[in-house]
């Protein structure tokens, strides 16, 4: 395997094919990396109808398939798409709200108003709301998204605007959606789920760029709200139901796969069509949930602030594929883009971003691990050059669950971040271990490189005062 680093921070290795594997790492990054990242983007490479380069950003690590933070984009006639590009959690991404509040406005209800989100906003392994659905309520939130969300009285019309696609991803179908993975919904919408999942009250401690914070609306000792969480059992249902068809899809026509969890189908096939519409429902089914537990945020906050509004600044997923159109070899092409565990990142003047932030670029939201920072970026002028339209999505495993459970003690970790100054609340020890800090990357470092490389660039900077998990 020759690696050839061609520009600071931009590492490239091709294929047996010769599609270009692009890595977007520095040094200390590139020398934590699993070996098998490496396998699993020349195993993407391999793939009919791929595009050149595949690209992994900093964050990434190994995971089915894809790894986390791959990015990768297929010919609309001739490529595939691939349940594992997507992942199993789709649409998972993070939504961040702004508040007329300042510091010195929450840190004396600080222990309460954590109580008050935990007992508002239900998290946890299998965790159900107050929300009950029938098949046919689930159907048409499958089409609606965070639309049907706000029409059900869960938000405000303007919250659309400041969306993905206007908080509708348009070719769902519920029909190619299965009762199982509808049944595992009708009691989970409004909810956070487990994992890495978060609900933080943060402040806002470092702009990095004054003229795009004013446009996004954030200033220095601001507090803001970010949820991250996506689409709960029936994403998962539907990744586990589709990637099983594909594995069979491609087994019958024994076709060459060197990891099941790469299996795939062609994008005008019967298959291929049928779980780009069921993956869509899914998206909308994150952005239905999303903007329930913002109207549950903007609930709580009203019980200690009365009439104020959290604004939304932004709601982006990152496990998705998407239409989109880039330049290919000269001309503009129609791709699907698979993004896993990696964000979108439109540049400015980008027709697909809120006209209000088409001067900044789109807002990108980057989650560290549970009490360290968070960051706010702008959407920069060389993702489209450079990886799709694409950047980093967080910091990035470097343990794994298991390893931490076994290293971290939840209670302890509890007590480490109350001295300082982070309210906990979780639902499990186990859980809190899990997502311990030293369990992931630097998400600093993550962030300078994308900053460093114009993927995305930084804006603000956010401490966590409150963690909601599950």
């Amino acid at each position: 395997m020759q690696l050839k680093e061609i520009e600071n921070n931009i590492f490239e290795l091709k294929s047996s094919n010769k599609v270009n594997i692009r890595l977007f790492l520095d040094k200390k990054l590139l020398d934590a990396l699993e070996s098998t990242v490496f396998q699993q983007l020349l195993n993407i490479a391999e793939l009919p109808g791929v595009i050149s380069p595949v690209c992994a950003m900093p964050d990434t690590h190994s995971g089915y398939g894809f790894p986390i933070g791959g990015v990768a984009a297929f010919d609309a006639e001739e490529g595939v798409i691939s349940a594992g590009g997507v992942g199993f959690d789709i649409a998972c991404g993070v939504r961040t709200l702004l508040t007329p509040l300042s510091l010195r406005d929450i840190l004396p209800i600080q222990e309460d108003l954590a109580d008050e989100l935990f007992q508002r906003v239900p998290a946890g392994v299998g965790s159900k709301g107050d929300i009950k659905l029938s098949f046919k309520e689930v159907d048409k939130m499958l089409v609606g998204g965070a639309r049907w969300a706000i029409e059900q009285g869960f938000g405000e019309e303007i919250d659309l605007q400041f969306i993905e696609n206007d908080g509708v991803a348009k070719e769902a179908n519920p029909d190619f959606v299965s009762k199982k993975a509808k049944e595992r919904q009708k009691y989970e919408m409004g909810t956070l789920g487990a994992g890495n999942h978060y609900l933080e009250v943060q402040v806002v401690e470092e702009i990095f760029d004054l003229e795009k914070a004013k446009i996004f609306g954030l200033s220095l000792n601001q507090i803001v709200v970010s949820i991250h969480c996506g689409s709960r059992g029936l994403g998962h249902q539907v990744a586990t139901e589709y990637m099983q068809e594909m594995v069979k899809y491609t087994q019958k026509r024994k076709l060459s796969l060197p990891d099941k969890n790469l299996a795939y189908a062609p994008i005008k096939s019967e298959l291929g069509r049928r779980y780009f519409s069921a993956m869509r429902a899914a998206i909308n089914c994150a952005l239905a949930n999303r903007q329930i537990i913002t109207h549950l945020v903007r609930s709580a906050f009203n019980k200690f602030f009365k009439g104020i509004f959290l604004a939304l600044l932004y709601d982006v997923s990152h496990n998705t594929c998407r239409k989109e159109v880039y330049e290919v070899k000269g001309k503009l092409k129609e791709l699907y883009v698979h993004r896993k565990g990696a964000t979108r990142s439109f540049g400015p003047r980008n027709k697909f971003i809120p006209f209000k932030y088409q001067k900044a670029g789109q807002p990108v939201l980057i989650g560290g691990s549970m009490g360290t920072f968070s960051y706010i970026l702008a959407g920069g002028d060389n993702s489209d050059r450079l990886s799709f339209g694409s950047t980093c999505h967080g910091a990035g495993r470097v343990m794994s669950r298991n390893q931490a459970k076994k290293t971290y003690s939840g209670k302890n970790l509890i007590s480490k971040l109350n001295k300082a100054g982070i309210v906990v609340r979780g639902h499990s020890y186990k859980g809190l271990a899990e997502e311990a800090p030293s369990a992931y990357k630097d998400v600093s470092r993550v962030v300078e490189v994308t900053h460093n490389l114009g993927l995305s660039t930084k804006v603000a900077r956010l401490r966590p005062l409150i963690v909601i998990k599950g």
